[in-house]
């Protein structure tokens, strides 16, 4: 894919980054989500220890995930500085698809998160951690501060959790379609537009050299 734009790359790249946080998370959501019967316990505590060990990832994770959320919006908006007919319909519906996604994260995954750290299924989240306790991990996000907001059990909210990265996948995989699909409307116009200009530049060839021959027994006739 030649020719992309330094925003593009940049929108890509952000994007084509979460995907691959999601699909590592794919071979312990799809059990969850999607294979009949009951889920065994045993892989109940291995999607917990996995989000458990997410939660309480070096900060470094932590800024370089936020870093990548900034580059994506950045780029977009970029994009959408003067924006033409394309980019209020490609760009702009990746903008308002990326803002969904960043919603969800915020609503859903970072609140699960703390709520699977420490184990309060059926509870919810209060808004500080109880006296003389030190709230741990990486700060994700905030909960709403409802106490009793969550009243699922430990593989609902596993499931929840597991639900939003597939609903988070597919908004993102609209973004990179929506991006692909502008590059490729481009290409195809610019593609029309130097046809245009060629089939034009022959035309007017063919013009002249037709005025030529015609001109040319006049004088001709005249040197006689």
């Amino acid at each position: 894919m030649g020719n992309l734009k330094f925003p593009t790359l940049l929108i890509m790249t952000s994007t084509s980054f979460f995907l691959g946080l999601l699909f590592s998370l794919f071979p312990y959501d799809y059990p969850l989500l999607w294979e009949a019967g009951p889920v065994p316990a045993a892989h109940l505590d291995a999607v917990e220890a996995n989000y458990k060990l997410l939660y309480h990832c070096p900060k470094i994770c932590f800024q370089i995930f936020h870093f990548m959320i900034l580059v994506g919006l950045g780029a977009l908006i970029a994009k959408l500085y003067k924006p033409s007919e394309s980019n209020m319909l490609f760009d702009g519906g990746s903008l308002v698809l990326f803002m969904v996604a960043v919603i969800i994260y915020l609503s859903n995954i970072a609140k699960g998160l703390r709520i699977v750290d420490r184990g309060v299924y059926g509870i919810g989240m209060p808004d500080q951690p109880a006296e003389g306790e030190q709230e741990s991990g990486v700060p994700w996000g905030k909960g709403d501060g409802s106490a009793g907001s969550s009243v699922l059990g430990r593989e609902d909210n596993l499931k929840v959790l597991g639900a939003s990265n597939t609903i988070l996948a597919l908004v993102l995989l609209g973004v990179l379609v929506l991006q692909v699909g502008q590059w490729y409307a481009e290409r195809a116009d610019e593609k029309t537009m130097k046809e245009y200009a060629e089939k034009e530049a022959q035309e007017a060839k063919e013009a002249a050299g037709k005025s030529d021959r015609a001109t040319s027994p006049k004088e001709g006739r005249k040197n006689k």
